[in-house]
């Protein structure tokens, strides 16, 4: 199986435009999360799907120069864009990445891949039932399923969050909820959507990365079991995924 990690990043976020270039530890943050996910070795390639306006050009032109492949396709089709970049590189299954975790944990991807492939189902993520800290977030899911997808009158939700229409239709794809065995942090915020959030990464950061550049989930808590005031929590930003994972309702079928 051919698991290539397609990175969702662009540069006009409605909250924070310009984060995934913003400063993070001496480098722009999207290249602090590569390097982190760089780090798992159940995926294959790495693939930075970024849009074709003007507004992305900056973006593009630091990933290539970095030596990261790009895929450049809809601003807003964000389905269509993955599916672009998943054939492009010949992929059997997309591990899907969003650019605003930077605290991104090759452990946790690698325990989701190989949950993915043990079982055989179309899509396996943790955070269908979260229990990792918000930033954490890893899916896998089969390149067919997302082209299946293509068959059904999609709203824009679903166009925008790639996976939402495969979640939201349970009883047509198999799905596998991946959670942390030993405890429950998802009330914990660890991902970039202000200014706040990027100071509290750039705070781990420089706690952590000087002493070892592969730092890791375990290591984060350790941190915040020395320095419990400066945690962030769901008390300081929903978490995203809780905003559109729980939509189940009827879904209108294939198009004809």
């Amino acid at each position: 199986m051919n698991a290539v990690a397609i990175v969702q990043a662009r540069m006009s976020s409605s909250r924070f435009p310009g984060k995934v270039l913003a400063p993070l530890a001496g480098e722009p943050m999207i290249l602090r999360q590569l390097a982190r996910l760089s780090g798992a070795t159940s995926i294959d390639q790495i693939v930075v799907a970024t849009s074709s306006d003007s507004s992305d050009d900056p973006l593009a032109d630091t990933l290539t120069k970095a030596g990261y492949r790009v895929h450049r396709g809809s601003l807003t089709d964000v389905l269509e864009r993955f599916l672009g970049a998943a054939q492009e590189s010949e992929a059997d299954a997309v591990v899907r990445i969003t650019a605003d975790c930077p605290l991104l944990s090759p452990a946790v991807v690698d325990r989701v891949v190989e949950a993915f492939r043990e079982s055989g189902a179309d899509y396996a993520s943790n955070t269908l039932d979260p229990t990792y800290p918000d930033g954490l977030d890893v899916e896998v899911v089969t390149v067919e399923a997302l082209s299946r997808l293509t068959e059904w009158e999609l709203d824009s939700d679903e166009r925008e969050h790639v996976t939402l229409g495969i979640y939201r239709r349970p009883e047509t794809f198999q799905l596998q909820s991946v959670i942390d065995p030993d405890a429950d942090h998802s009330d914990l915020r660890w991902t970039v959507d202000t200014p706040e959030d990027l100071e509290f990464v750039s705070w781990v950061f420089e706690s952590l990365h000087a002493r070892n550049p592969q730092f890791d989930y375990p290591d984060i808590l350790e941190l915040f079991s020395l320095h419990p005031e400066r945690s962030r929590t769901a008390a300081d930003g929903l978490r995203n995924a809780a905003l559109l994972g729980k939509d189940t309702g009827a879904m209108k079928g294939p198009a004809s």
